[in-house]
């Protein structure tokens, strides 16, 4: 499991793909994260947050924001990520050689896993490095910083399980990265239906957007947390029963 995740993780490097996606999301919230700041000291909303007892702090209205739009900017690119994750194996004729091998589907299945979630790491490790800069002119809240970035890692795993199915289903790479992104779209979709009226609480609960947005403001709720645990958990073992019965073919 290890060796396959390291050679994922090696592989992504190795394309110009991840170094362009690398390089794209550090300029685009480099760009953000100062237009936040710029917001944040403008003398006219300083003077309101001054004259409201209960008003956000700069952890809520720069830090949390950031990472919200990663959130919903990292849903659009997870797509080109997966879609190559078992697709480009089928699609080089290279599965067969990986099905044939004396591990378990499972060890497949969390290997690809954990090597996308590497990826996944260093990348909201170099996004991290922006609010920390804040400290040299301001305080920050590391409990809600720390819950943010546990609903964005959340958030991104289960993004990637689901990802990682598709990619189960296609032999091409880009039609695994349409159906994700389709699918993406739709699990989004779902929240909207809390606007609909009543009766449709169980869709807009399993929008998968709505259960990190607590954790970003700092509330820590075992619900969101099991919630993603077993979204993961459904998409891993879909993963492994689909290339078990492959392998059975």
């Amino acid at each position: 499991m290890w060796v396959i995740a390291a050679r994922e993780l090696k592989s992504l490097f190795l394309s110009p793909l991840a170094w362009s996606i690398l390089a794209a999301i550090q300029i685009v919230f480099g760009w953000f994260f100062a237009w936040l700041i710029y917001l944040f000291v403008r003398p006219d909303v300083q003077a309101s947050l001054a004259n409201d007892p209960n008003a956000p702090g700069l952890t809520a209205m720069v830090v949390s924001a950031l990472f919200d739009w990663v959130g919903i900017v990292l849903l659009l690119v997870m797509p080109l990520l997966t879609m190559r994750l078992i697709s480009e194996e089928r699609h080089n004729k290279t599965l067969p050689l990986l099905l044939s091998a004396p591990i378990s589907m499972t060890s497949i299945i969390l290997g690809k896993f954990l090597g996308i979630m590497g990826f996944l790491m260093i990348l909201i490790a170099m996004l991290s490095l922006m609010p920390l800069s804040l400290l040299i002119g301001g305080s920050l809240d590391f409990g809600q910083i720390a819950a943010g970035l546990l609903g964005l890692i959340l958030f991104l795993g289960a993004l990637a399980s689901v990802g990682l199915y598709i990619s189960t289903l296609s032999s091409h790479p880009t039609v695994a990265a349409v159906s994700t992104f389709a699918t993406f779209f739709m699990l989004w979709m779902f929240k909207w239906a809390e606007n609909a009226g009543s009766g449709n609480e169980i869709i807009s609960y399993l929008a998968i957007t709505n259960h990190y947005q607590s954790l970003l403001e700092g509330l820590f709720s075992t619900t969101d947390v099991i919630y993603y645990i077993l979204f993961m958990a459904l998409f891993l073992i879909l993963s492994i029963q689909r290339l078990d019965s492959e392998r059975f073919q």
